[in-house]
């Protein structure tokens, strides 16, 4: 059996189909196939039940699919092995969130393809929550607080916030003064709640307001134009900030930092290519940590 026969059919059982794995593999839907019908031939037996609406998974290929993914994940780790220290090949598949993704993480994943010439990465930004494993991915870039699950995470750097509005909201409104004054203000909801340090103590609110997103740049945009408050990192609200569109509201109340990490589904053994773009993100952080408000 081939290994990228195998490969293949790791991608097409957690992909759902041919034509999904064959964009995620970056081949034609006729090289998925040919692979998959060899795999099956060199077996003797079915794996995938074809349809309309994809390809499903036979009794056999539910099987066969954890001993074919744990065979890929082996060679994968015997390759980085063997190869000389600096060299990085093949591919490494990234979620990223859309918000901060392009402007801050962006620059660190091109400077890791500029340091490691053989390796192909796919990266893709959004702010819903992917399934790592269901979606394929290698591992994600994920800012704030984790959700509870059996994923690994390391943490590779902080991020700063705070409750911001603009100058004309103010003049309308008022600003408030304290978390409990919260629920009396127009919020721009990202988060279902937001967090305060009182001290050493958390206060938790619960905001209500019209203008809910789950992007941050959009909180942000609603905010400078007077529709509310709104509780943002600074690596969003930085420009806005800088430029007098939005000020820091309630700063008796700091947001607590929050953590940047990245996290991959669980395995004894850590991808190389997912512990280098770790270290990568650590030195961006220790190079730019204006870029997320430390110290400000």
């Amino acid at each position: 059996m081939d290994i990228e026969d195998l490969r293949t059919f790791v991608e097409v059982a957690d992909a759902g189909g041919v034509s999904p794995a064959a964009r995620r593999l970056g081949i034609s839907k006729s090289m998925v196939s040919r692979r998959l019908i060899r795999l099956e031939g060199a077996l003797g037996i079915q794996l995938l039940a074809r349809t309309t609406r994809g390809a499903g998974l036979t009794e056999a290929g539910t099987t066969f699919r954890e001993h074919a993914a744990r065979v890929c994940a082996e060679i994968d780790i015997a390759r980085e092995t063997i190869l000389p220290a600096g060299d990085l090949r093949g591919r490494l598949r990234v979620a990223l969130p859309l918000t901060s993704g392009p402007v801050h993480f962006a620059p660190v994943l091109a400077e890791m393809a500029r340091h490691h010439p053989q390796l192909q990465i796919h990266a893709e930004y959004s702010d819903r929550f992917v399934d790592l494993i269901a979606d394929g991915f290698d591992c994600a870039i994920r800012v704030g607080a984790l959700r509870d699950s059996n994923l690994i995470a390391r943490r590779v750097g902080q991020i700063y916030g705070k409750l911001v509005a603009s100058p004309s909201y103010i003049r309308i409104h008022g600003s408030p003064e304290t978390p409990d004054e919260i629920v009396v203000h127009q919020a721009l909801v990202g988060a279902e709640t937001w967090r305060f340090m009182d001290g050493e103590k958390i206060i938790t609110v619960q905001p209500q307001g019209r203008f809910r997103s789950d992007n941050g740049a959009a909180l942000a945009s609603a905010a400078a134009a007077g529709l509310g408050i709104a509780w943002l990192p600074d690596c969003v609200t930085c420009e806005y900030l800088a430029s007098g569109a939005l000020v820091p509201i309630m700063t008796r109340y700091p947001l607590p930092v929050g953590g940047v990490y990245v996290v991959r589904p669980p395995s004894p053994h850590p991808s190389r290519k997912v512990r280098i773009l770790s270290e990568f993100l650590v030195e961006s952080f220790e190079r730019n940590p204006h870029l997320w408000g430390a110290g400000s």
